[in-house]
């Protein structure tokens, strides 16, 4: 793998990995919480989608494969998060009355 190559792959997966913060599934290093931010999130998913459409037909085969499998990956989770995001809070089920 040439120094390029090297730079590419860290590229992605430091976005890779920046977007699983965001996603809240992992802790953020530098303040040890899990965080949510669902819009950037989304901001790096499509930033990582512009490198896939803006490097077609100049990369090596698992440069490819790399940014289509972290891309179809971060999307699921994406789309898991906002499903959670945007379901109605359950309320808690009172206890049945007890018996005497």
């Amino acid at each position: 793998m040439d120094r390029n190559e090297q730079l590419f792959v860290s590229l992605v997966i430091g976005l890779v990995q920046a977007a699983y913060v965001q996603l809240g599934k992992v802790k953020n290093e530098m303040t040890g919480q899990v965080e949510k931010n669902l819009e950037a999130a989304k901001i790096t998913i499509d930033t990582l989608a512009a490198l896939e459409v803006k490097t077609k037909g100049n990369l090596a085969p698992e440069e490819t494969e790399l940014l289509r499998r972290s891309l179809t990956e971060l999307r699921m989770n994406y789309v898991d998060e906002m499903k959670k995001s945007a379901a109605p809070a359950v309320p808690a089920e009172t206890a049945p009355p007890a018996e005497s």
